[in-house]
């Protein structure tokens, strides 16, 4: 059964399932149709979100276990709710001491039957995983590791000991183990396993070994059959070697089951059209809903004020492009220097191995390998070895890219290792195993680069704009016409209309609402810059500056607590005076020092004072915003608490346990701020009646552009659903008003009567004077009533 609309609930163990059980009336009564449960499987104690599963057979204890978990499906069912749950098919907790499979691969090394969920390189760990886990190099750490029987224990890690090495000195039992520890440090350029990203603490997993796949899989796949679970959302897809061949065994082990996947598209990207699942979870979606709200020419005077305001070099913040370039450089030569070695050592036994390849050297095939890598503008080519090499495979690595790859040789006669790496990354050169493990890993490795050197990095350090540093989003380009906005609605509706849409998640950078309210600068830039100018506030540094006044006006309120850790965290990712591995202590004392003073202290009443003559503009882009979502083509994800106003920063702020709920009904909106309680009984409004009419939203219903007809005509975007439903929301409403309002601006409507669900009171039919159809709310949905012949009354 395809919902109609999911909940999402981060199960930790501070909400566990029995809270979630607590929270069903409520949910049932706000219209959605299933909830969404983050990863329930066992992960690493204390885990508060779950993607760190230690044990695929078991439901976790912490949250209440697989008897929690069927009670609460019960409690759903009897709701008429069903549950959708987050799986994780691409890693595992790297923590021997609570994943039993890691541990015995680590006690009998290769050999283990375990060996082979891992993608370990043995040789070239000399036969041994390397464990990036030690605070200092060994010869430092020597006086805190203990034998304690068969295990090794280093603070709070333990390791298996090889059967009969207990009682050897500890530099002999050290050398007579599966596995090295090693410096932390050294997971950058010596690391021997395939990992999450850049994370040592998540091994790779090879779903694409049948038994693996068998394993892993065993408890979600009885909890389908026996009715607890309905559907599924596949985390990280683009980690897995063949994406492709994983989706259509799972699509075969749950009979078809609705499914969506984690995969982020970028630009015009579109999702393999052979892959057996519904849709992508939806942040395409997000980066178009959000665009609608950004005024085009005022986002492009905002980034010139930017750039006048931080000075800051082209590649280091100054140009988009530019900064993603060189933050790419930096990724591939440093945190991924062990997975680019892996690489080139693969291509060197290919070409090593034939004749017609064995002249191109390792440094050349490097620095092919580097040049393509960095210019892929996706996150990854879909290709298996010795397959089909669908078009987006060659599309991802065309012809201009190869040509930029080539202009980097200063070497002319080695610039022909850019056609062999090509050729290798498609799957069309080589042979053996060799040819399939460096095609998938190239794919593996180029997702991972994607998302540590754009999400994880020139997202902030490129800030004109912070809302348009989410996930599938383009900061040089963060703006959505109404006809950008309607071919993208036609494209779903027409071939993946039960895919996922969010406008929140759990990793989301902002929350939709604060995201709402910084859009708003994009129709007012030249105030805003007046606003900084009078900010007084000794920053450390303009960007920081910039970035930290923007996230005080979306978040809105003057919070140490939250806004403190959350520009701490950004400024680590941005890498640039400081980060998670090169910590300076003064810097980021500075940080914390001006976030005290400014944004979060005496300072941020200028904020506030600014902001509330921006408040009827942010209501409109967050009401227009949320209807848009829950009624455009796809099945909308709302997280938890997004059908109030729901105002939150990076994780872990994001993946706060959710608040407690009150009774259900139309009453519970009353002891909510007004806004709150406008967009709650608009999401209730809407979510029932995606409910009531599933035909109309769903994988038969259609979508048809409205277009308003007028000097403002532009401002207005609205839609029709399967002929029955209208949606119609207010944009860039801020620049609507200084251009003197909605004057004669008129909205003709299809033939018939139309409701206003939002004010039960109104009907239209025909052409509306578009400033009635807005009187009182920014929005409008209306139902079809009854033919044209009956009139209306407005």
């Amino acid at each position: 059964m395809t919902p109609t609309a999911t909940y999402r609930l981060q199960i930790q163990p501070e909400f566990p399932f029995s809270a979630a059980e607590k929270a069903v009336p409520y949910l049932a009564a706000l219209g959605v149709s299933h909830l969404h449960l983050s990863p329930v499987l066992d992960a690493v104690p204390g885990s508060t979100h779950g993607y760190d599963v230690v044990d695929h057979t078991l439901v976790r204890e912490e949250l209440g276990g697989e008897k929690g978990l069927r009670s609460l499906a019960r409690a759903a069912r009897t709701h008429g709710l069903g549950l959708v749950v987050d799986i994780v098919p691409n890693h595992m907790a790297a923590a021997p001491r609570f994943n039993r499979q890691l541990w015995e691969v680590l006690r009998e090394g290769p050999a283990s039957p375990y060996a082979r969920w891992f993608d370990i390189d043995w040789e070239a760990g000399g036969g041994k995983v390397l464990l990036p886990v030690l605070g200092h190099r060994i010869g430092d750490e020597l006086g805190r590791l203990s034998v304690d029987g068969d295990v090794l224990r280093y603070y709070g890690h333990a390791f298996p000991l090889r059967e009969g090495t207990a009682n050897l000195p500890l530099p002999a039992l050290l050398d007579a183990q599966w596995y090295r520890l090693a410096w932390w440090r050294l997971a950058r350029t010596e690391l021997n396993y395939r990992r999450f990203f850049t994370i040592s603490d998540l091994i790779g997993l090879r779903v694409e070994d049948p038994e693996v796949f068998a394993a892993t899989h065993a408890k979600i796949l009885e909890l389908m059959h026996d009715g607890v679970v309905d559907g599924l959302r596949v985390d990280h897809p683009d980690g897995l070697a063949d994406p492709g061949g994983y989706l259509g065994r799972l699509d075969e082990a749950t009979g078809g089951r609705w499914t969506v996947v984690e995969k982020i598209l970028t630009g015009d990207e579109q999702l393999p059209a052979d892959w057996p699942v519904a849709g992508t979870t939806g942040y395409e979606a997000l980066h178009r809903i959000d665009g609608l709200f950004t005024d085009p020419a005022g986002a492009d005077e905002l980034a010139r004020r930017y750039r006048d305001f931080t000075g800051l070099p082209a590649d280091r913040g100054g140009h988009w492009e530019a900064t993603v370039r060189r933050a790419a450089y930096e990724v591939i030569t440093h945190e991924l220097a062990a997975e680019t070695a892996f690489l080139v050592r693969t291509a060197a036994r290919i070409c090593e191995a034939d004749p017609a390849l064995r002249d191109h050297a390792p440094w050349a095939l490097r620095l092919a390998l580097r040049e393509l890598l960095v210019r892929l503008t996706v996150y990854r080519p879909y290709v298996t070895a010795g397959g089909p090499t669908p078009g987006t495979a060659d599309a991802t690595l065309d012809e201009e890219t190869v040509r930029q790859a080539v202009a980097s040789f200063s070497v002319d006669e080695e610039s022909s290792a850019v056609g062999v790496v090509r050729g290798l990354a498609l799957g069309r050169l080589g042979g053996g195993q060799d040819r399939a493990t460096f095609c998938a890993r190239f794919a593996q490795t180029a997702s991972a680069l994607r998302a540590k050197s754009v999400e994880d990095t020139a997202f902030y350090r490129y800030t004109p704009l912070i809302p348009a540093g989410e996930v599938g989003g383009d900061p040089g380009s963060p703006a959505t016409s109404p006809a950008q906005f309607h071919a993208f609605c036609a494209r779903r509706a027409r071939d993946w209309p039960a895919g996922g849409t969010v406008l929140t998640t759990h990793d989301t950078k902002r929350s939709a609402d604060v995201r709402a309210r910084i859009a708003v600068l994009t129709e007012c830039p030249a105030r805003w810059a007046e606003l900084l100018g009078r900010l007084t506030t000794p920053a450390p540094d303009p960007q920081v500056a910039w970035a930290a006044w923007q996230t005080a006006l979306g978040f809105g309120a003057p919070d140490q607590e939250r806004l403190g850790p959350a520009l701490l965290k950004s400024v680590r990712e941005a890498g640039l005076r400081t980060s998670w591995t090169e910590q300076n202590p003064e810097y980021e004392q500075a940080v914390a020092d001006f976030v005290a003073a400014g944004p979060a202290g005496p300072a941020y009443v200028a904020v506030a004072r600014f902001s509330r003559g921006l408040d009827p503009h942010a209501r409109a882009n967050v009401l227009g915003a949320a209807l848009v979502h829950l009624t455009m083509p796809g099945v909308p994800d709302l997280y938890q608490g997004t059908e109030d106003v729901y105002l939150a920063l990076m994780d872990p702020d994001n993946r706060r346990p959710m608040r407690p709920v009150g009774p259900p009904g139309p009453s519970d909106t009353a002891d909510r701020p007004d806004l709150s309680a406008e967009k709650c009984a608009m999401t209730r409004t809407a979510l029932l009646l995606r409910r009531e009419y599933p035909e109309v939203f769903g994988e038969s219903g259609s979508y048809a552009p409205l277009t308003a007809e007028g000097p403002a005509g532009d401002h207005c975007l609205a839609f029709c659903r399967s002929g029955e439903v209208v949606t119609a929301v207010t944009r860039l409403s801020l620049r609507l008003a200084d251009a003197g309002g909605w004057r004669d601006t008129a909205l003709p409507l299809p033939a018939g009567v139309w409701s206003d669900l939002l004010h039960p009171e109104r009907e239209f039919t025909g052409t509306v004077a578009v400033r009635d159809l807005f009187a009182g709310r920014p929005v409008a949905l209306l139902k079809r009533a009854a033919p044209a012949e009956t009139g209306a009354r407005g």
